[in-house]
């Protein structure tokens, strides 16, 4: 019988007359549940030492990975409480890093972090109102994930 799965994220479909119709079911569940909003808690190659509260926690896999990752760079690994699951991307997924407070975009071939920029400081001449004018923005900006510190 042919494995029937969605065209973006390959979720598991039903088939007619399919026994055990809740495995097929519950693995599109846990899929689902870590796609929906996506959040990773950190960006590692190595696989974090785990726990009963870190049950459906994500994480997305950094380049030189090893171990239980080991040819996952890229991917996001779901801790499903005795195993791993493993999504590949798909161009213009976007996800929140937990540890950062920033977010992410996969462009189809890497992703890309939010930038890196830093408050007004300094100078010769200084718009004390274009400075705290460009303090607010930057404030909006991070409280969003769209750049970080």
């Amino acid at each position: 019988m042919p494995v029937l799965q969605t065209a973006r994220f390959n979720l598991p479909l039903l088939v007619v007359s399919q026994a055990q119709k809740e495995v097929t079911h519950n693995e599109a569940l846990v899929r689902i549940d870590a796609l929906l909003h996506a959040m990773v808690e950190s960006v590692l190659s190595i696989p974090p030492t785990l726990n009963e509260s870190d049950i459906g926690n994500c994480w997305l896999i950094e380049s030189g990975a090893i171990g239980d990752w080991a040819g996952k760079s890229g991917q996001l690994a779901i801790w499903t409480g005795n195993d791993w699951r493993f999504i590949d991307p798909i161009d213009g997924m976007r996800l929140r890093l937990r540890d950062e407070k920033s977010d992410a975009v996969f462009d189809g071939q890497n992703w890309v972090f939010a930038p890196i920029i830093n408050t007004p400081s300094g100078g010769n001449v200084i718009d004390v109102e274009a400075r705290q004018a460009l303090t607010s923005i930057l404030q909006h900006l991070r409280s969003t994930g769209c750049v970080t510190r």
